[in-house]
C-alpha cells in the first residue's frame, strides 16, 4: 500500500477501500531481497515514495488554504488526470463511485459544503456529477477553479529521467 511500512517496519495508519479491491502482499524480507538485487526496482520504489510525498504536500496545502469549492474542483481534476494517464477516462468523463459524504470525509468538509460546491460547479457548467460518474465540460475552467497544476503527480516520468536531466544541467556525466 505504501513503502513507509517496509522502510519503518510498521504502518502508523490504516488503509481502506471504497470499492471491491484485490491486493497482493509482498513480505518485507522478499522486498528487501528484491531491492538489493535489482537497483532499478529500488529506484522505482524510491521514486514512488517521493511522489507520495509530493501528493501529500499538495493535499496539505489544499486542506490548509483552499475553499470547499476549490478542494472539490482540485480533487476532480486530480482524479481525471490520474485516470486519464492509465486509460480509464472516456471523452472527458470517468467513473467516480463515491458519495458526497465520502468526498466530505476525504477533504475535511461537511456534506453540506460538498453539496453546495458541486451545485456551484454544475451552475458554472464545469462538471456534472451523477450516480458515480463525473463528466468534465470545461477542463480549463475546472483547473482554474481548483488551482490544479499536475506537475506534483509526476505522471509519465521514469526513475532515470531526473538523473539524466540533472547531469545535463550540471554539465556532468550520468552515472549508472
Amino acid at each position: 500500500m505504501d513503502l513507509q511500512g517496509f522502510l519503518l517496519g510498521e504502518m502508523d495508519h490504516s488503509l481502506g477501500t471504497l470499492t471491491a479491491t484485490k491486493i497482493g502482499v509482498i513480505p518485507h524480507d522478499r522486498l528487501l531481497e528484491t531491492t538489493e538485487r535489482f537497483p532499478r526496482i529500488a529506484r522505482a520504489l524510491w521514486q514512488s515514495t517521493l511522489i507520495d510525498s509530493a501528493v501529500f504536500r499538495e493535499w496539505m496545502v489544499g486542506i490548509g488554504r483552499r475553499s470547499a469549492l476549490q478542494r472539490i474542483a482540485h480533487l476532480l481534476c486530480e482524479m481525471f488526470f490520474r485516470l486519464r494517464a492509465v486509460g480509464l477516462t472516456d471523452d472527458g468523463s470517468y467513473n467516480f463511485p463515491v458519495t458526497q459524504a465520502e468526498i466530505a470525509d476525504s477533504l475535511g468538509l461537511s456534506t453540506v459544503h460538498v453539496n453546495c460546491s458541486l451545485q456551484a460547479l454544475r451552475r458554472k457548467q464545469l462538471i456534472s456529477f451523477q450516480s458515480g460518474h463525473v463528466a468534465i465540460h470545461n477542463w480549463e475552467g475546472l483547473k482554474v477553479a481548483g488551482e490544479f497544476e499536475s506537475r506534483y503527480l509526476h505522471v509519465g516520468r521514469d526513475a532515470s529521467s531526473g538523473r539524466r536531466k540533472m547531469a545535463r544541467e550540471s554539465g556532468s556525466r550520468e552515472v549508472r
